[in-house]
């Protein structure tokens, strides 16, 4: 099978070129800089791309190409930090920008290079970067230019060498798939022979051979995650899984109900329930900072598995729903700053107690819900809501109470009810209230109050990995706003969130 190398620099990109790649019907995989080439199979990899980066590549301990990535004679494509990288390697020049270039950003395109083949001269990008090369090395050509880069592309074709400084995998490059397609396919010369069902057959018998004969507890939440991924394991292993439902009191309205409900009765998936909503809420008792609340309820979600797994008979496997994003978020994806912790990730113990199972970790949020069809899962299920780990507690800025998890699941179920009535619901990729730790004077009843605000979150997104605000009609909100207002005690004011990812994330906390 033709694969694709991905070289990682630190971007919180990385993992998203390989899921364009994939996207196309290339298989693609990440590596770390600091990889040691000769373990690789030269024979099956066609291409390679070095991606974006937070350093600078003028830095002295900042990361440099390993130049035994040209002994394997494969077209090489760089992506921002990736073009500084090969201009230093080769000569040329890269200097700090005197103005930032982030975000959208027109340039212009020379289309008789084949990495441009079928894009418009003038086209809109996705621009990230402090530092920019200034003189491209010799043997190189400019292909591409914005008003403040001169040389946002560059080629070798001698070398077979192509480089931009924007981010082709990013939705915001608004021709950035036909570039990466025009780099496999007419550079490349890669076949597609990746897909979610070839991907499906090799995970089940990766996961038969790591499990053998023993036992798997895998903690679900009733959300597409660890659904899909009880699935996955259930289709491998049959009875070895015990799905576990710890219920920590911070799920959204009637949540409970449904996850065991659905397991039950659609999935004939026996299900282990556990109530340990009162241990969760007094440990996060007067806890305002999100990463400390991430943290407790990483570390007692361990806790109480390890607690419940004692009940059983030698379970020695826990099986997470943790997807690329999470992984990347946390700065586990190779050099990755991190962003935000998850309960799945950053949470863990040194000492787990158990091996760890991860079967999704190299999907993305999209890619899962096409995972979820092909093993049957209902389209009510594959299409839920995102929702986070740790639940409401990163929804209620600062500390936790019961009062505002009403709060919260109020405003929250009354947004639901009113998206799907507007028949927006399946237009809209995630959508929920948070409760700010902020209260502002009202009205009401001529009487002065001094109450909450609630802020509405909505966005459209493919993977989690960006996200735009969607555009939710006034008269929609006007009538959540109303509704809200009247309906849930103790909140005086509704605003609405319409700040993108990046430069923003779609949680608040």
């Amino acid at each position: 099978m033709d694969k694709i190398l991905v070289i990682d620099f630190g971007s919180q990109y990385n993992e998203l070129i390989v899921r364009r790649v994939r996207d196309l019907g290339v298989y693609a995989f990440l590596f770390d800089n600091k990889v040691d080439l000769k373990t690789l199979d030269k024979r099956e990899i066609k291409g390679i791309i070095l991606s974006g980066g937070p350093n600078s590549i003028n830095d002295e301990n900042s990361p440099k190409i390993n130049p035994e990535i040209f002994d394997f004679n494969v077209p090489i494509l760089g992506i921002c930090y990736g073009m500084q990288a090969l201009a230093h390697y080769f000569g040329g020049h890269v200097d700090e920008n005197k103005i930032k270039e982030y975000g959208d950003t027109e340039v212009n395109f020379d289309t008789s290079s084949v990495l441009f083949k079928g894009v418009k001269v003038t086209s809109n990008v996705f621009m990230s970067h402090s530092d920019t090369v200034t003189k491209i090395p010799e043997g190189f050509a400019k292909i591409a230019s914005s008003k403040l880069t001169e040389y946002a592309a560059m080629e070798d074709k001698e070398r077979n060498i192509y480089a931009l400084q924007f981010h082709p995998e990013v939705n915001d490059t608004i021709e950035g798939k036909t570039m990466l397609s025009n780099f496999l396919f007419e550079i490349c010369r890669v076949f597609k022979s990746w897909s979610i069902d070839n991907w499906i057959e090799e995970k089940v018998k990766e996961i038969k051979n790591f499990v053998g004969k023993e036992k798997v507890l895998l903690g679900i939440s009733g959300g597409v995650d660890s659904s899909v991924c009880a699935l996955l394991i259930h289709k491998a292993i049959g009875d070895q899984l015990y799905p576990l439902f710890i219920n920590h009191g911070l799920l959204r309205e009637n949540e409970e109900n449904l996850v065991l409900e659905n397991f039950k009765n659609k999935f004939n998936i026996k299900v282990y329930y556990k109530d340990a909503s009162k241990e969760f809420l007094s440990l996060l008792k007067g806890v305002k900072s999100p990463e400390k609340k991430r943290k407790i309820i990483g570390k007692t979600f361990i806790d109480v598995f390890k607690k419940e797994a004692e009940k059983f008979n030698d379970i020695t496997i826990l099986a997470q729903g943790t997807l690329y994003t999470d992984v990347v978020e946390s700065g586990k994806g190779g050099n990755s700053k991190v962003i935000k912790s998850h309960h799945n990730v950053g949470g863990l113990p040194k000492e787990l107690g158990f091996k760890l199972l991860e079967p999704l970790n190299e999907l993305y949020k999209d890619e899962v819900r096409e995972l979820g069809r092909k093993l049957g899962l209902d389209e009510s299920f594959v299409s839920r809501q995102p929702f986070p780990g740790p639940g409401l507690s990163i929804r209620i800025i600062g500390n936790v109470t019961k009062k505002k998890l009403m709060i919260v699941r109020k405003s929250d179920a009354i947004l639901q009810e009113e998206v799907k009535k507007a028949k927006l619901n399946k237009k809209i990729w995630q959508y929920f209230t948070v409760l700010l730790n902020t209260k502002t004077v009202g009205v009401m009843g001529d009487n002065r109050t001094y109450l909450y605000t609630i802020a509405i979150r909505a966005v459209d997104s493919i993977d989690g990995m960006t996200a735009k605000a969607y555009p939710i009609p006034y008269d929609v909100l006007f009538k959540i706003s109303s509704r809200i207002v009247n309906e849930v005690p103790y909140v005086n004011k509704v605003v609405y969130d319409v700040t993108s990812k990046p430069p923003s994330t779609i949680e608040f906390e």
